[in-house]
C-alpha cells in the first residue's frame, strides 16, 4: 500500500533536467559561431586538423591572447566554448603523438578553460556532452537527422572517420529519445500500481533500445576502423590512467600541481546509466567504481537524473510482486534488449579496437610499418585500454553479465546466454 507521503509526491517529470522532448540528453541548436572577441579560439579550433597535420597548433596556441570569459552570457555561449577549448586542448596536448607529450596546458588557454568548465559544472577536457551532445548542426535545417544531413561544428584529426564516429553516436542517442520519454510513465506507474501504463512504457524502452542497436551498426559503414585506431583514438586520450602521461597535466594559472583528466568513452553517455539504474541493474565493483566517475563528466543536470532515478521504487521488485504475465515479459524483453546492445557494443570494440591492436603488435613484431602504417602509429600505451582509462573488453564482459543478472525468468536467461557467447 502506498504511503500518504508517496500519494503526495507531485508526478516525476524530466522538466528539471535539461532533457529536451525532442532530442533527449542532445543539446538542441549549438551555435556554431561565439562572440566576435572569442574569434581567436574559433580560428584555430576550426584547423585542428590541419595544424595538427603541419605540427603547427602548439605554436599557434602559444601565441593565442588570454581572453576573458566574462562575455559568455548563456548557455549554448558556454557549450560552444566548452567545446571549441575541448577540441584544442586534445590538439595541443596529442599533437606529436604518444612520445611528445606535454607537460603543461599554457595558461592563454588553460585560464578561460577552466572557468567556462566550472561554469558548466563540466571537466577540463573532451566530454561525450561536448564532441556529441553539442558538436552538431543540420545542412538543412527543415531536413531530416541523417547522416547526410547532418555536420560537426569542430573536428579533430581522422576526415571523414571522425565525423561518422561522432555523427553515429549522436543518432544513437537520438534513438534512445524514446525510451527518456517513457521513464516517468514507470516511475509514476509504479508508484501508483498502473500496471498497463509500466507494461506500455516497457515496451517502448525496449524499442527504443533495439532502434539504439540499428544506428549503433551505422558504425561499420562512415568509421574506418583503421582510422579510428591508428590516428583518432589518441586524440580522445585523456591524462589519468594513461602512461604516457602518469603524472596528468598543469594547467598554467590554474593550479601549480597536475591533474589528471579521464579521456572519452561511451559510459559518459548518460542513456545507459538511466536505462541500469531504472531496472535495477548491479554492477561489480570495480565497475561501479569506474561508471561512478564517468558520471562525473556529464551535466550536472543528467547527473542528478540519473541519481533521482535511482531513488526511485525498485521497477524489479514492483514487476516480481504483480507476477503479472504481460508485464513479466515487458520487462524482460526491456532487459533482454539492453544486453543486446551490450553484446553488440562488444562486437564494434573488438572491430574498432581489439583487432586492430593485434595487427599493430603483429607489425611491430615483424617490422613490417609500411603494409599497416595506420595503426602502426597508435599509442601502443592504450592497446588494451579504453581512451577513458579502463581495461576495455573484461569492463565490457563484466557489465553485460552484470545486466544479465536482473532478468526474472530462467528461459530468458538461457535464451540470452546462448546469444551472448555465439
Amino acid at each position: 500500500m502506498a504511503s500518504a507521503e508517496t500519494e503526495r509526491r507531485a508526478p516525476f517529470s524530466l522538466d528539471s533536467y535539461y532533457v529536451s522532448e525532442e532530442l533527449g540528453f542532445v543539446l538542441p541548436d549549438p551555435l556554431e559561431n561565439l562572440p566576435s572577441y572569442y574569434q581567436p579560439w574559433m580560428d584555430i579550433a576550426l584547423r585542428v586538423p590541419e595544424l595538427v597535420h603541419s605540427h603547427d597548433l602548439r605554436s599557434h596556441i602559444n601565441k593565442m591572447p588570454l581572453l576573458s570569459t566574462k562575455f559568455l552570457q548563456n548557455h549554448r555561449e558556454l557549450r560552444l566554448a566548452h567545446l571549441v577549448l575541448s577540441m584544442v586542448t586534445m590538439g595541443y596536448v596529442w599533437q606529436d603523438g604518444e612520445n611528445d607529450t606535454v607537460e603543461m596546458l599554457p595558461r592563454s588557454l588553460a585560464v578561460p578553460y577552466w572557468e567556462v568548465s566550472q561554469r558548466l559544472g563540466l571537466p577540463s577536457i573532451l566530454t561525450h556532452a561536448d564532441a556529441v551532445l553539442a558538436n552538431w548542426r543540420k545542412k538543412d535545417p527543415e531536413g531530416p537527422f541523417d547522416m547526410e544531413n547532418l555536420e560537426l561544428l569542430v573536428r579533430l584529426p581522422g576526415g571523414d572517420s571522425v565525423k561518422g564516429f561522432f555523427l553515429v553516436t549522436l543518432l544513437v542517442e537520438l534513438a534512445a529519445v524514446p525510451a527518456l520519454r517513457s521513464i516517468p510513465a514507470i516511475i509514476n506507474g509504479v508508484r501508483c500500481g498502473d500496471t498497463d501504463a509500466v507494461t506500455k512504457a516497457l515496451e517502448n524502452i525496449g524499442q527504443s533500445i533495439q532502434d539504439m542497436n540499428d544506428a549503433l551498426k551505422l558504425m561499420h559503414v562512415y568509421v574506418d576502423p583503421s582510422v579510428f585506431y591508428g590516428i583518432m583514438r589518441i586524440f580522445l586520450s585523456g591524462w589519468k590512467d594513461n602512461p604516457c602521461m602518469p603524472k596528468g597535466l598543469v594547467y598554467e594559472g590554474v593550479q601549480t600541481e597536475p591533474i589528471g583528466f579521464s579521456g572519452g568513452s561511451a559510459a559518459q553517455s548518460s542513456l545507459l546509466h538511466c536505462f541500469d539504474e531504472l531496472l535495477g541493474v548491479k554492477h561489480e565493483e570495480k565497475s561501479r567504481a569506474f561508471l561512478t566517475r564517468m558520471r562525473n563528466y556529464m551535466p550536472p543536470a543528467h547527473q542528478k537524473l540519473i541519481q533521482d532515478i535511482s531513488l526511485q521504487p525498485s521497477l524489479r521488485g514492483f514487476v516480481q510482486q504483480l507476477a503479472n504475465e504481460d508485464l513479466s515479459k515487458a520487462f524482460d524483453d526491456c532487459v533482454s534488449k539492453l544486453l543486446a546492445l551490450r553484446s553488440y557494443h562488444i562486437n564494434v570494440v573488438s572491430r574498432f579496437i581489439t583487432v586492430p591492436a593485434a595487427r599493430a603488435r603483429q607489425l611491430r613484431t615483424n617490422s613490417h610499418d609500411s603494409e599497416g602504417e595506420m595503426v602502426s602509429r597508435a599509442p601502443t600505451s592504450l592497446e588494451e585500454r579504453g581512451t577513458g582509462g579502463s581495461g576495455i573488453m573484461t569492463f565490457l564482459k563484466t557489465v553485460r553479465d552484470k545486466t544479465k543478472d536482473v532478468l526474472l525468468h530462467e528461459t530468458s536467461k538461457k535464451t540470452v546466454h546462448e546469444n551472448c557467447h555465439q
